[in-house]
């Protein structure tokens, strides 16, 4: 699975859809230190990616893991800009 991180001097964010997170069965479990815009969540490096990465793993385990990042850089990321994540359910 290709994903997007991107990264600006001081933090990075992994692009990943919200769906994805519902159906990995962690999006209320995502902090507020990562951000949203339109469907796509911008999780974290240090807590975020690490409990996707984990829970993608276990989902994935009887087929293999492998995820291969994309990586962007720039100086001043317009992500931060993004609303925080948060998770609402009815």
């Amino acid at each position: 699975m290709k994903l997007n991180m991107y990264s600006d001097s001081g933090h990075a964010w992994l692009k990943v859809s919200k769906r994805m997170l519902i159906l990995l069965g962690i999006a209320n479990k995502i902090s507020s230190y990562s951000y949203q815009r339109g469907s796509y969540a911008y999780l974290e490096e240090d807590c975020d990616f690490p409990l996707f990465a984990k829970a993608l793993k276990a989902a994935n385990e009887t087929e293999g893991f492998c995820l291969e990042l994309i990586e962007h850089h720039t100086d001043k990321s317009k992500i931060r800009t993004y609303d925080s994540y948060y998770y609402f359910s009815l």
